[in-house]
């Protein structure tokens, strides 16, 4: 067993907003903090396999709620899963795994999450570049009126989406879901060229789930999100995890992999929310995930774009967007850190591909899953399903909750065995003084 960390990722700039608490190693804070527990019970409560959003919270919630001892291990060097981020050498904030923008309608995960971050406002915006100009994504008003040279009002804007649109009587795919909506030339100009890239096969070959999360607006309303709180950590994700995971009853392990604690750690339950497929060794095969690649840079410039991020749908471009962070942390610095992400076959596991064949693989793992006692599993790569921030965090918060009603459960028939054994020894008790008694008569 390791508890390693990181090395140091760059110095902030101490004349930002964001502290300069948050240095880049990865959680090294945390770490140092673990070794104190507040019992001296041999082993855990709960082995908690990866440190993203599903199992930190699982072990805050399970630390804090029921005085559980937590051992949280994660194979990367850092916590924060694939939301992790840190300052780079130029004392710029970025995310190593590309934009992470937190977005819910649930005042209960904002509310919880709130325990442990300030925020920052922050409205998403994305533009796309398409015939030489950039325009909003999702389509709305404004992007209309800009690729075909028109001025429309948002009743214009609904008409001239329904002359292009093309009716599919039954969609499947996400290639019907677009051409119903908005016709085939918005989604070849949007869509088509932007998903073969980004999954590697066209939208006619997968699920209509994809682009059905994209809305289509008539008016100019150019957020990417239309949801109630759209905020950012203030001082960062890493910052927010840490502070999390700041209890007594945790142990943080990082560099750490499963196969490698499994039978060295004593603990009752495992919560695992690393791949379902893996835990099983693939006895049905390998579950197939899109991965992402990402080139990072700082440029000589104070601004690059005009948002943080700018899509490229077309396939003559390898990658698929461009993200500038400090449209995202607000931080002032002469010099800007972009970042490139180019999607893979190969890699870490990003997106599960959405096709009947692979949620019926998925399937057989569910069901070798709901068959293995003292062992749940929770998040993307656990339930293979693609989930945003907010929805795994609300699903951390939903297994709790079953886990605190369960325990409740067993201490409530726990005590009443325990009563009921008191009643029996006593009605003993009585029954042999009885015998005793008439013994002597």
């Amino acid at each position: 067993m390791r508890a390693l960390t990181p090395t140091g990722a760059g110095a902030p700039d101490s004349s930002n907003p964001i502290s300069a608490r948050n240095t880049g190693n990865g959680g090294s804070h945390v770490v140092a903090k673990r070794n104190r527990f507040a019992h001296q019970r041999s082993g855990f409560d709960y082995l908690i396999v990866g440190a993203g959003f599903a199992g930190s919270v699982l072990a805050e919630r399970l630390a804090t709620g029921l005085d559980k001892r937590v051992l949280l291990i994660d194979r990367r060097p850092h916590i924060a899963g694939n939301a992790y981020d840190h300052y780079n050498d130029a004392g710029i904030l970025i995310h190593r795994y590309g934009p992470h923008i937190f977005h819910t309608n649930s005042q209960q995960v904002a509310s919880y999450l709130s325990r442990f971050t300030k925020w920052r406002p922050y409205e998403h915006k994305v533009l796309a570049d398409v015939d030489n100009q950039l325009v909003p994504i999702p389509i709305n008003l404004t992007t209309l009126e800009k690729l075909y040279n028109l001025k429309l009002t948002p009743e214009d804007a609904e008409a001239f989406l329904a002359s292009k649109a093309e009716p599919v009587a039954e969609i499947r795919t996400s290639e019907d879901v677009v051409i119903n909506k908005v016709g085939r030339e918005l989604y070849e100009k949007f869509f088509r060229g932007y998903t073969r890239k980004q999954w590697g096969l066209d939208p006619s070959e997968l699920d209509k789930s994809v682009t059905s999360r994209v809305p289509t607006r008539t008016n100019t309303d150019d957020r990417y999100f239309g949801d109630s709180f759209q905020q950012m950590p203030l001082h960062g994700y890493t910052r927010m995890f840490e502070n999390m995971l700041d209890h007594p009853n945790i142990k943080v392990m990082l560099n750490t992999d499963f196969e490698e604690v499994r039978h060295e750690v004593q603990y009752d339950k495992l919560i695992y929310s690393g791949p379902i497929d893996e835990y099983f060794d693939f006895r049905f095969g390998k579950l197939p995930y899109r991965s992402l690649q990402f080139r990072h840079e700082t440029v000589e410039q104070e601004n690059f774009q005009p948002v943080a991020v700018v899509n490229y749908p077309s396939e003559n471009v390898p990658y698929t967007r461009i993200t500038e962070y400090k449209h995202l942390t607000g931080q002032v610095n002469p010099r800007t850190s972009l970042t490139y992400e180019y999607p893979a076959a190969e890699g870490d596991p990003y997106y599960p591909v959405p096709r009947p064949e692979n949620a019926e693989l998925y399937r057989k793992y569910q069901a070798l899953a709901d068959a293995t006692p003292d062992v749940t599993f929770i998040g993307r790569l656990g339930t293979y399903k693609y989930y945003n921030m907010d929805q795994v965090v609300g699903q951390a918060l939903a297994m709790f909750n079953r886990i605190a009603e369960n325990e409740q459960r067993e201490v409530q028939h726990d005590a009443a065995l325990s009563r009921a054994a008191r009643e029996m020894a006593h009605v003993n008790g009585a029954l042999r003084a009885e015998v005793v008694h008439g013994a002597g008569d």
